[in-house]
C-alpha cells in the first residue's frame, strides 16, 4: 500500500518487480486454497450438522464462512501475481478481493477472541454466565463483528483501489494507494492506528488472557475434569496463540511500521508486508484443528470420514466430549432430575456448566 501523489517512487517500483514476492505469494496462496476449500467445506457440514449448536458452534460456523470466502477470492490474488501484478478483473473485484482479505483476517482474529471468552466464562464462572452464554447471544455477536468490520474496512470498499503504473505498463489492486482515499493525514492515522489497536491489539491480549485464566482453573480442578479435557485445552489455546502470533501479529506490525514510516518519514517496508500478508492466510489451514480440539461430533465425524471407527471405551468416549457440547448438557441434567434431590441436583448442575468448556 504505497501511498503516491503522481506516479509511484523507485521503492514501488522495484517492489512490484521484486522475484521473491512474485514466486512466494502464488505459491502460498495456492496451497492455502488446495487446503483450505475441501478443509473448511468439511467443516461447514460437520458444524451445520450439529445439533443443537452451541454458542461456540455458532462462532465456528462464522469462522468456517469466512475462509471460505477467502479461499473464493484467491484464484484472483494467483493470477494478479503470476500476470506480473497487472489486475485485469475491474475496479469492483478488486475491492470485493481486497475487502475479503481483511475481513476474513479481522474477523478470525474476533471470533477467535469470542471462542476463548465463551470458554472462559463456561469454565471460571459456569453459573453466573449461563443466560449470556446461549445461542441468540452468539448469533448477535456474529452480527457484530460483520458490521463492525464493515464500518472499519469501508474507506477500502468505497475507493478505487486500481491504480494504472505507467512506468511498467500494469494496473495494480491494492498495491498503490491513492493520498486522497482518506481526506487527511490525520484520517490515515485514525484509520490505521483503528485496525491495529482495535482489531488486532486488544482483542489478542484478551485472548491470551482468557486462555491463561481457563488453563489455570483447569489445573486447579484437574480432578473435576479430567486429563483429556485439560490437554484439549491446552491444545486448542496453543493453536489459536500460533495462530495470532504467526498469522496475525507479523501483517499487523509491519503494516503499522510501514504506513507510519510512508506517511511521516517517507520510507517503505511494502515488500516485507506483501510476505507477511500471505502468513495471514494461513490461519485458514489452521482453523480445522480448532474445531478438531472444540467439538466432540467434529472429532468423530472426521474419524468416521477417515475410516476410523473402532469401538472407544465409556472413558475414552468421556474424555473425549466436546469442550463445548450442547449434548453433553441437555443429557446429563435430564439424568440429574430424575435421580436427584435438589442439593445434589444444584451440585450436578454446577458440573454440567462446567463440563461444557
Amino acid at each position: 500500500m504505497n501511498s503516491n501523489i503522481s506516479q509511484p517512487d523507485n521503492e514501488t517500483l522495484l517492489m512490484l518487480e521484486n522475484p521473491t514476492i512474485a514466486v512466494a505469494l502464488p505459491i502460498v496462496y495456492s496451497l492455502v486454497a488446495l487446503i483450505s476449500i475441501p478443509g473448511n467445506l468439511f467443516s461447514l457440514w460437520v458444524l451445520c450438522q450439529t445439533k443443537p449448536k452451541s454458542p461456540s458452534v455458532i462462532f465456528m460456523i462464522n469462522l468456517c464462512v469466512t475462509d471460505l470466502m477467502l479461499a473464493v477470492a484467491l484464484p484472483f490474488q494467483i493470477f494478479y501475481h503470476l500476470n506480473n501484478n497487472d489486475w485485469l478483473f475491474g475496479k469492483f473485484l478488486c475491492n470485493l478481493v481486497t475487502v475479503v482479505f481483511y475481513t476474513n483476517m479481522y474477523s478470525s482474529i474476533l471470533t477467535m477472541t469470542c471462542i476463548s471468552v465463551e470458554r472462559f466464562l463456561g469454565v471460571v464462572y459456569p453459573l453466573t454466565s449461563t443466560r449470556w452464554r446461549r445461542k441468540r447471544y452468539a448469533v448477535l455477536a456474529c452480527i457484530g463483528i460483520w458490521l463492525l468490520l464493515l464500518l472499519a474496512l469501508s474507506p477500502l470498499a468505497i475507493t478505487d483501489l486500481t491504480y494504472e503504473v505507467k512506468a511498467l505498463g500494469i494496473i495494480t489492486c491494492f498495491d498503490v494507494l491513492k493520498w486522497n482515499m482518506l481526506p487527511s493525514l490525520a484520517m490515515w492515522a485514525i484509520f490505521l492506528f483503528t485496525l491495529f489497536i482495535f482489531l488486532f491489539l486488544i482483542p489478542f491480549i484478551v485472548t491470551v488472557a482468557c486462555y491463561t485464566a481457563t488453563i489455570l482453573k483447569l489445573i486447579q480442578t484437574s480432578g473435576r475434569y479430567g486429563n483429556g479435557q485439560k490437554s484439549r485445552s491446552i491444545c486448542l489455546a496453543g493453536i489459536v496463540l500460533l495462530a495470532f502470533v504467526t498469522c496475525f501479529a507479523p501483517n499487523n506490525f509491519i503494516l503499522l511500521v510501514h504506513m507510519v514510516s510512508r506517511l511521516y518519514f517517507n520510507k517503505s517496508y511494502y515488500h516485507i508486508y506483501k510476505l507477511t500478508l500471505c502468513l495471514s492466510c494461513l490461519n485458514n489451514c489452521l482453523d480445522p484443528f480448532i474445531y478438531y480440539f472444540a467439538s466432540k461430533e467434529f472429532h468423530q465425524k472426521l474419524r468416521k470420514f477417515l475410516g476410523k471407527n473402532s469401538l472407544f471405551s465409556d472413558s475414552s468416549e468421556a474424555r473425549r466430549e466436546s469442550l463445548f457440547s450442547a449434548r453433553t448438557l441437555s443429557g446429563r441434567s435430564m439424568s440429574s432430575g430424575q435421580g436427584e434431590g435438589s442439593a445434589g441436583g444444584s451440585r450436578a448442575c454446577l458440573k454440567r456448566q462446567e463440563s461444557l468448556l
